[in-house]
């Protein structure tokens, strides 16, 4: 028997990195090819990976939650003498800059580029085997330091052997990224021992000791005392939102326009069923997105991953932004919402928004358009973020009394600001104000007697 890895394929033209959701076999199940055994996510789907190899789970290399570029090794396997080894190319070739693992090491990435004058920092390494903490001497980073994973394309040893992606992400976390290449590894990978070990020879002996947290952000080599501040891992869902963010901003191309809705019907229809508990103002708006969708055909449409395929939805599936405690965020969505009558809309709103309460995700590829309701917190006007793989996100503002020029004089009339960032690939300016526009026309017209 010999050790083969597993790695995540490439699973379309352009697709660069996913985020492991969660693994289906442990480290001693005996699997089959074809079997799945883990799930990851891209920017369109959550999708089950079948086993390349008939063979024994040996261990899991990668983390629940972390964001992998496609290619990388996830996983160690047992197989039958002979069995070929799914080769470099299984993925997407390595690039110098490389896409990140976890969200939140967009900072290591920043700090991987100091100034040319930085001088050496000595820091407090934890203990290695159990003893007392050790004085570690880091050498400056080099001084063209590319703001990019510091790890060459092949993730290699100096030995030339393999890292795995938690030692990469452990070096990382102990400053010493840029050193990689000069680690020498003791087995068929490097491991956190062999990190260990590379410190523990750095070390220089000094009467200044600094904090264990060097601030990288501060001039001079600035430090911060760790009681001066705390940590805590991310959770599941902000890391799930971090990711599809992230992945946002790499293949959204945004622009925004803003426009004002005159809230005089709305605002009326609310005074009316406000006594019974009826929907709210940003209800009714929502409402009135809805129908507009259902006219709107680039509005419910994506790209593919490669950019070459236009999609077009037969439905709406109209995304709630939902806050939550600890400024936390899910998405509630409003399945089929084209073919709702208002009560049953406001009834099902009110059901997807508490499910959304209860952490459950919601989100998939057919959200293409997302409400958030800034108005709740007092703000006007606020230019909101595009997240994949939705073509739009609109933000309805607060409820203000504007003096609207008449014949002689003016009067106050209830006015919200609505701002739409959309998708440039999908949508093009004209478009875009062409949608708003109906919009504001049927937000105008609202009555509580409309029923389809």
């Amino acid at each position: 028997m010999e050790q083969v890895s597993v790695k995540i394929p490439q699973l379309g033209e352009g697709l660069q990195e996913a985020r492991l959701v969660e693994f289906l076999k442990q480290p001693g199940d005996v699997i089959r090819k074809d079997e799945p055994i883990y799930e990851i996510e891209t920017d369109k789907a959550i999708t089950e990976i079948e086993s390349p190899y008939d063979g024994t789970l040996i261990a899991w290399v990668a983390e629940v939650d972390s964001v992998l570029p496609i290619g990388a090794d996830i996983a160690t396997m047992e197989v039958a003498d002979g069995t070929p080894e799914m080769g470099d190319g299984h993925g997407s070739p390595a690039v110098a800059s490389a896409p990140l693992e976890s969200a939140r090491e967009e900072s290591a990435v920043a700090e991987a580029a100091a100034p040319p004058s930085a001088p050496a920092v000595v820091s407090t390494e934890p203990a290695l085997a159990g003893g007392a903490p050790v004085a570690v001497a880091v050498p400056p980073r080099p001084a063209a330091a590319p703001l990019s994973i510091p790890f060459s394309p092949a993730h290699t040893a100096a030995n030339g052997i393999p890292i795995p992606p938690r030692v990469r992400r452990l070096l990382r976390e102990k400053g010493i990224a840029h050193l990689a290449t000069e680690i020498p590894a003791t087995g068929k990978r490097l491991s956190p021992e062999d990190v260990d070990a590379f410190l523990a020879k750095q070390q220089t002996p000094t009467s200044v000791i600094l904090t264990e947290s060097t601030n990288r952000n501060a001039t001079h080599g600035a430090t911060v005392a760790k009681e001066e501040y705390s940590e805590r891992p991310l959770n599941s869902q902000e890391r799930t939102l971090n990711f599809r963010m992230a992945r946002g901003a790499q293949l959204v191309l945004p622009a925004t326009l803003e426009t004002d809705v005159d809230w005089t019907a709305i605002h009326e229809a609310r005074q009316q069923t406000r006594e019974s508990g009826g929907p709210t103002g940003f209800a009714m708006l929502s409402w009135c997105v809805a129908r507009t969708l259902a006219d709107f055909p680039q509005f419910r449409s994506s790209l593919t991953p490669d950019g070459n395929t236009l999609r077009t939805y037969k439905h709406v599936n109209l995304g709630i932004a939902v806050s939550l405690e600890d400024d936390l965020l899910n998405t509630a969505v409003i399945r089929h919402a084209d073919t709702l009558n208002r009560a049953a809309f406001f009834d099902e709103m009110v059901d997807r928004i508490s499910d959304a309460r209860n952490g459950i995700d919601q989100i998939d590829a057919t959200t293409t358009v997302s409400l958030s309701n800034i108005g709740r917190v007092g703000m006007r006007v606020g230019i909101p973020v595009v997240v994949t793989p939705a073509v739009a996100t609109l933000a309805v503002g607060a409820v203000r009394d504007e003096p609207v020029p008449l014949d002689r004089g003016f009067e106050f009339r209830k006015m919200v600001s609505l701002t739409m960032s959309f998708d440039h690939r999908l949508v093009n300016g004209v478009g875009a104000a062409e949608f708003l526009n109906a919009i504001r026309k049927r937000a105008a017209e609202f009555r509580l007697t409309e029923t389809v």
